[in-house]
């Protein structure tokens, strides 16, 4: 399975689940897929919370934007731990597919604290050519909990003989990983306090640019 995923884990119950149905599966209390010309959008129900997820490509910048809303229709406050995760590129597909550990060799990773971001860059392989910069980063409309987490090694929250559907860094603090990595992955995670009958919204866009300068406006 491949792709960009958050996940999410009610703290008060401990369970987990994803935004769309993948990468956890599992049976939600409700579940439905809406796809039209400008979006995607997914709406399931766990544990009395509602998950929206409204995904758009902007117009304007290189750049994605997932929009996740929480719903607390429970009785008691709910505290909401979200964690994004993808694995970069940032070279043609054809390139990654014949040779993937090898081409992760050359990105490289760097948290920029002041903007909740990660960014991702290719180190070039042949004199002249251009450095290709991503840049993931999340934004909270309601109140958070606790600092901002990050990873950017893949085995670090995959875990030793598992995989995206059951990854150990779901139960375990991120390690804030960064530089120079063996197996690239841009992963942020921050909590969020949820009342009874209100609404929180945590966007998360990830977007690419030609320089370290246009990545951070960006």
């Amino acid at each position: 399975i491949y792709g960009m995923f958050v996940f999410l884990r009610n703290l008060n119950t401990k369970k987990v689940w994803s935004s769309t149905y993948h990468p956890l599966g599992g049976r939600p209390d409700g579940y439905m897929a809406v796809f039209s010309q400008d979006k995607a959008e997914y709406y399931r129900t766990d544990d009395n919370i509602d998950t929206h997820s409204e995904i758009v490509v902007t117009t304007e910048d290189n750049a994605e934007i997932r929009r996740i809303s929480l719903t607390n229709h429970g009785s008691e406050p709910a505290v909401v731990e979200l964690t994004s995760y993808l694995e970069p590129v940032l070279a043609p597909q054809s390139a990654d597919v014949a040779h993937p550990a090898f081409s992760n060799l050359f990105v490289r990773t760097e948290c920029i604290s002041q903007y909740d971001s990660i960014l991702a860059s290719r180190r070039p392989r042949e004199p002249g050519k251009g450095t290709l910069w991503a840049v993931h980063t999340m934004a909270v409309e309601g109140e958070t909990a606790g600092s901002l987490q990050h990873e950017t090694m893949r085995g670090n929250f995959i875990g030793r003989g598992r995989d995206i559907s059951n990854p150990v860094g779901l139960t375990q603090p991120l390690s804030n990983t960064t530089g120079i990595v063996l197996d690239p992955i841009m992963c942020l995670r921050r909590k969020v306090r949820v009342e009874p009958g209100k609404i929180v919204k945590v966007s998360f866009m990830t977007g690419v640019a030609e320089s370290r300068e246009d990545a951070l406006a960006l």
